[in-house]
C-alpha cells in the first residue's frame, strides 16, 4: 500500500521555524520526485519545493527561497522541508505529494494534478 504520511505542522510565530516530514512507503523512493504543495484560502494550489531522489536536485518556489530548505533521508525514505523565517504568508495547508522523478518539473509548474500520490495536509499557521 502506498502511503504518503505528512506530521509537523502548526502554529508559530512570525520568523519562527518549523520542520515538515513526509514519510513514503508502498514505491521505489529514489524513482520519485517527493515535495510539497500548499493550498491558502482564497489562493490557487502552489508548488513549494521539491527534491528529486534519484539526482538529489531541488526546486524551490521564488516566495520561499533562501528561507526553506528541502532534504531527503533515504534510508529512512523520508522528505523534510525546513521552513525558516516564516511569514504570515505561509500560512497554508501543507500537502506532501511524490510524482516520478522525470516528471519533477510538475512542482515548477504547480501541475498538482500530475501527482502521482498525495499526502493528508498539514496545516501551518504564522502569526504576526
Amino acid at each position: 500500500e502506498v502511503q504518503l504520511q505528512a506530521s509537523g505542522g502548526g502554529l508559530v510565530q512570525a520568523g519562527g521555524s518549523l520542520r515538515l516530514s513526509c514519510a513514503a512507503s508502498g514505491f521505489t523512493f529514489d524513482e520519485y520526485a517527493i515535495g510539497w504543495f500548499r493550498l491558502a484560502p482564497g489562493k490557487e494550489r502552489e508548488g513549494v519545493s521539491c527534491i528529486n531522489n534519484n539526482d538529489g536536485s531541488t526546486y524551490y518556489t521564488d516566495s520561499v527561497e533562501g528561507r526553506f530548505t528541502i532534504s531527503s533521508d533515504i534510508a529512512k525514505n523520508t522528505v523534510y522541508l525546513q521552513m525558516n523565517s516564516l511569514k504570515p504568508e505561509d500560512t497554508a495547508v501543507y500537502y506532501c505529494a511524490a510524482t516520478l522523478y522525470s516528471s519533477s518539473y510538475y512542482f515548477n509548474l504547480n501541475y498538482y494534478y500530475g501527482m502521482d500520490y498525495w499526502g493528508k495536509g498539514t496545516l501551518v499557521t504564522v502569526s504576526s
